[in-house]
């Protein structure tokens, strides 16, 4: 991530597999909001209005392949197609595609590493790229990024069962394994009222197995039941 616009694109767009025709279009996609903040006399947009076309572009697409592709029910398709699109999937596709140093951000969030709202930034410029690409290249450019980079993954996705949500995956297979059923319990709560953070443990039986946190007491569960299956080796398989 930066707070200077860079001048050589080309390392980027090898990894994307795509090159722009028009560069704005590409710098645009990189730009947040916060960067606007301290630039005033910046000449392009910020890249919400190019996210808001990319999401609807690649879930259009993504839904497009899993029809064409599987006789699976709605419910199941919905499912994969969640795991393809979130925010946790398409921030660490941005992350192999290492272009977060071309993000343009303020000195404030470029400082902000490894949170959640770092995550979600990832995840937007995604969608803002599959915008650019669409609008510069058409929805045949579009489609390669999107089978290339986000498609690509859900072998992995469907071997792993990944779209189970860690707390349905980690209730199963103690059922299945233990004959057990998991329960949570808050062990902790930080912050004030507005901005509270909640630690949460998953117990088997009276076993603590593993921690989590988040800012919703749901939220914590989930990062629990995530940590739990890794704990017990539970988890996505080689």
């Amino acid at each position: 991530m930066t707070t200077v616009p860079q001048t050589d694109y080309k390392p980027l767009e090898e990894r994307l597999g795509y090159k722009f025709k028009d560069k704005s279009m590409l710098l645009q996609s990189l730009t947040h909001r916060s960067y606007l903040n301290e630039h005033s006399d910046y000449e392009y947009e910020h890249n919400e209005r190019l996210e808001f076309l990319g999401d609807a572009v690649l879930e259009l697409i993504v839904t497009e392949h899993l029809y064409k592709n599987y006789a699976n029910p709605e419910g199941e398709l919905t499912n994969w197609r969640a795991a393809l699109v979130n925010a946790k999937t398409l921030a660490g596709i941005a992350t192999q595609l290492e272009f977060e140093d071309y993000l343009l951000m303020s000195k404030g969030e470029a400082k902000d590493k490894n949170s959640k709202a770092r995550m979600y930034i990832l995840a937007n410029a995604i969608e803002a790229i599959i915008g650019a690409i669409y609008l510069d290249g058409g929805a045949k450019a579009a489609e390669g990024f999107i089978h290339k980079h986000i498609l690509s993954h859900l072998p992995f996705i469907l071997k792993n069962q990944l779209y189970i949500d860690p707390k349905s995956k980690f209730q199963e297979t103690a059922q299945e394994m233990l004959g057990v059923t998991p329960t949570y319990k808050v062990l902790k709560e930080t912050g004030p009222d507005h901005n509270k953070e909640f630690t949460v443990g998953v117990f088997l039986d009276k076993e603590l197995i593993a921690l989590g946190s988040g800012t919703s007491k749901q939220e914590a569960q989930i990062a629990a039941a995530q940590a739990g299956l890794e704990a017990k080796n539970w988890g996505v398989s080689a």
